[in-house]
């Protein structure tokens, strides 16, 4: 990393992170030594670094644990509506430095760690981050945490505590290589156990019909045991809970069976209940109908909402409120939110638990449920739809498949009953799929079961209603809603580029850190000379620290000087990093043909992770390592390109990447990007983008005017046209003399030479049955990144350009969107007012 700061340097680095009172540094000095002592006396003499970043953890944790207790506690009394954010993701990253900002003690830490002779940022890199998410959408469920404790709202997370997160990539020969992310492996300081919590799930078994009602009996029982996660608002005394759950067998599992036979053997079969938690299923944007995740989903669901139900049930001071034993008020009490399909288990659930448990009457049921949840759609892929074979079901949660069949007969008879003799549209509409093999639409199934549905940018919402659910959509209007994602400004600027966040404090004061719209104020320094030099400055110092970075760690040596220009996301088709690929090329092709040109240097990095089972994005990867390896030991080419793949892409390096980037690459085909959230981190960090007007890049558009963004290629409409034309990508091949030489070179082994059919799949595919449709935006892409070019070689133009990117990116902050979700879909309304300290009386 970058030298450490100098004394006046550290004592300069105050505003945005607050001055540091000597009381508060003391107090972490004496709470650090005390924590370092018992680490140990238990252990060692001698102290690690690690020891050392336990120890700033646990004193850090100590300042939650009183808010989070008295949290709670004000819930409880108040008794408000309760938000359940229920997802299979949440992609949380490093916890300290985080936490450190929220609660205001970024600058005491840091002071009484230097005055112990220790590197605060040293101990902060030694967290492993919580992966326990693929990209946008657990990414998305870990600043909606944030907002919602900062608003002040009695809102929960519920997961999974997967023992192997996102798995790590390495790239070895070109290659990715996956290794098993064993990130608790030392210990999580911020997790608290809840054993006196724990919960059973049950699997398997047979359905009964008796007088007395439907009882699912002779079923397998594992335990869930839930682990809580503190989670932060900024500065307002809020700590709300992440609650996730880990599978544990019973004492009894398998002992029946064994009870003559072989009883080390039913101690080892623990392990197949308690593999149900074990390993994060890593695709984005893909289905696999694999039993083990169809597990995942019920055990998540069935143990939240049993945790739901008793929080429900027990009412204030514990006296038995008779309001609390009929369920009519539930949904006044209660919001569950669906992250996607993957909890949509949800709605079955509810409905056995209200019909066969409490015995409530099965239309009141419906309705309750119906007025309890609501569903967040977030691709648009076929693919990724999530479609469950019926055998699977009816082996696995026979009551559940029983009470999906008599809602969707429901369903069935209200749509026949409205449009009477419509066969297909019963067909389309149904929640069960004929064919060969029958199956579950857990799209449908969120959909006829929610009160609320919503896309995530406003091109994603209107193609939910006009394609994906247009007969629902038809049928039920109101349901239908967007709610654009943002991003939390605490970790996105706040913590990861606390430069830009002071100039900008300086200038419109602090207020934009909970209030993200405030950045508009920064429209009047547009032409103000002394801020766009801060602007311009605040950037090339970030960029030296991720040079300086990439050095360290990966012995690479950039161009500081160069045009930073970055495509970090998943790896997918859809995505388009062949596009990029193909920018490379060309770039390369005419430094080739024209050494002595003066050109714009560039580095371009993409990062970005493949699931283990997609090939084709494998190969990309690889293709992506190839042209780095012939371009960057290319003695014409120089300082002039480079092609750097940033390797094992993850929260802790985008907060690295992101603040030093110059170009970000958005550069989907239009109609396949939900919304996007990384388009939003590099706005607000003064990167200028390149994109198509797919997902929420339309409305950063619209924010900041056309004009100032670098905006090409098909829209949706365009992509629709050509769809019903036919696109031929041999047309393009034919007529683009740069297109055509950049593929026969991938063609040719030019970038593999010991390999020359290396890529020949990729090429068949760009060529024969590219979905995305690369090379019909192959011309205008490259015109494109030629204007990025024309402007980059005026630093005061292109800063204004920045300058006017960041005063319009405030509607991008999760606060704004999570103040819609409370207002329109949950109905409550967030709180400006801070919980008193716990060193204060609370009244």
């Amino acid at each position: 990393m970058a030298a450490p700061l100098s004394d006046g340097d550290r004592r300069k680095q105050i505003s945005v992170r607050g001055i540091a009172g000597l009381g508060d540094v003391a107090e972490v000095r004496k709470s650090f030594n005390r924590h370092l002592h018992f680490t140990l006396v238990k252990d060692r003499n001698v102290a690690t670094p690690r020891d050392y970043y336990f120890a700033l953890a646990h004193t850090v944790r100590d300042h939650l644990v009183g808010r989070w207790i008295r949290t709670q506690q004000h819930y409880y009394e108040r008794d408000p509506k309760r938000i359940y954010y229920l997802s299979l993701e949440f992609y949380m990253g490093r916890t300290l430095q985080n936490t450190m900002v929220n609660l205001g003690l970024q600058n005491a830490c840091d002071e009484a760690i230097y005055q112990l002779g220790l590197d605060l940022e040293e101990l902060e890199e030694i967290e492993e981050d919580a992966g326990l998410g693929n990209g946008g959408l657990g990414r998305l469920a870990a600043c909606f945490l944030d907002s919602m404790a900062t608003l002040g709202l009695a809102a929960y997370g519920y997961g999974i505590r997967y023992e192997f997160g996102i798995f790590n990539q390495k790239i070895v020969d070109g290659w990715q290589v996956e290794e098993a992310d064993d990130w608790l492996r030392y210990g999580n300081p911020w997790e608290k156990a809840r054993p006196e919590y724990m919960l059973p799930v049950h699997f398997y078994g047979r359905v009964e019909h008796t007088p007395e009602g439907v009882k699912w009996i002779d079923t397998q029982v594992v335990l869930a045991m839930p682990y809580d996660t503190p989670v932060p608002g900024y500065k307002n005394n809020t700590v709300n809970t992440m609650r996730l759950w880990s599978a544990k067998a019973p004492n009894d599992f398998n002992l029946q069976e064994f009870n003559m036979g072989d009883y080390i053997e039913a101690v080892l079969d623990r392990n197949l209940a308690e593999n149900i938690s074990r390993v994060l299923y890593p695709n984005d944007n893909f289905f696999e109908g694999k039993e083990l995740r169809l597990k995942q989903e019920y055990f998540v669901v069935a143990a939240t909402l049993q945790d739901i139900i008793r929080r429900f049930k027990s009412s204030k001071f514990g006296c038995r409120d008779p309001v609390r034993t009929c369920f009519e008020t539930f949904p006044d009490k209660v919001a569950i939110q669906l992250n996607d399909t993957h909890p949509a288990l949800s709605i079955p659930e509810l409905m056995r638990i209200l019909v066969d448990v409490e015995k409530v009457d099965w239309d009141k049921a419906w309705e309750i449920t119906k007025r309890t949840c609501a569903y967040t759609n977030h691709t648009v892929l076929p693919e990724a739809l999530e479609r469950w074979p019926v055998s699977m079901f009816e082996k696995l949660l026979p009551r559940h498949l029983e009470i999906i069949y008599a809602l969707n007969q429901m369903h069935l008879d209200r749509v026949a009953a409205l449009y009477p003799g419509d066969i297909d549209r019963l067909r389309r509409m149904s929640v069960i799929e004929e064919g060969d093999c029958k199956r579950i639409n857990m799209a449908h199934l969120c959909v006829i079961g929610s009160h609320a549905v919503n896309g995530v940018a406003r091109i994603h919402s209107d193609i939910v209603k006009n394609s994906v659910f247009k007969d629902f959509y038809e049928l039920e209007p109101e349901k239908f809603q967007n709610k654009t994602n943002g991003i939390t400004p605490r970790r996105w600027l706040l913590l990861c580029n606390p430069g830009l966040a002071d100039i900008i404090a300086e200038k419109i004061g602090e207020g934009f850190i909970t209030d993200l719209s405030q950045l508009k104020k920064l429209l009047e320094f547009i032409d103000n000379e002394t801020f766009i030099r801060d602007v311009a400055k605040v950037k090339q110092e970030n960029k030296l620290k991720f040079a300086a970075y990439l050095e360290e760690q990966y012995k690479v040596k950039i161009n500081p000087m160069s045009m930073f220009d970055v495509q970090v996301k998943r790896i997918h088709e859809y995505k388009r990093q062949l596009l990029n690929c193909l920018h490379a090329i060309t770039l390369y092709n005419r430094i080739r043909c024209n050494p002595s040109k003066s050109f714009v240097p560039r580095t371009i990095m993409i990062g970005g992770k493949a699931a283990p089972g997609y090939h084709m994005a494998k190969m990309i990867i690889k293709l992506i390592t190839s042209i780095g390896e012939v371009i960057n030991n290319d003695p014409y080419v120089g300082d002039k390109l480079k092609v750097i793949f940033l390797e094992n892409y993850r929260v802790s390096l985008a907060e690295k990447v992101i603040p030093a980037a110059d170009l970000s690459q958005q550069i989907s085909t239009a109609g396949t990007e939900a919304s996007g959230t990384g388009n939003m981190k590099f706005m607000v960090n003064g990167a200028l983008t390149i994109g198509t007007m797919d997902g929420a890049n339309v409305e950063m558009a619209e924010e900041a005017s056309e004009e100032n963004l670098f905006i090409f290629g098909m829209r949706v409409e365009d992509v629709e046209a050509l769809d019903r034309k036919g696109y031929n990508a041999r047309e393009y091949y034919e007529r683009l003399p740069e297109l055509r030489q950049a593929i026969d070179q991938i063609t040719s082994g030019f970038f593999s030479p010991r390999d020359p059919g290396c890529f020949k799949d990729v090429v068949n595919m760009l060529m024969y049955h590219d979905r995305f449709k690369v090379f019909a935006d192959y011309e205008a892409y490259i015109k494109c990144q030629g204007q990025v070019d024309q402007l980059f070689m005026d630093p005061r133009e292109w800063t204004r350009k920045v300058i006017r990117n960041i005063a319009c990116s405030g509607k991008f902050s999760s606060d704004r969107t999570i103040t819609e979700y409370a207002r329109e879909i949950w109905g409550v309304e967030p709180s400006a007012t801070a919980i008193p300290p716990p060193n204060l009386p609370r009244n």
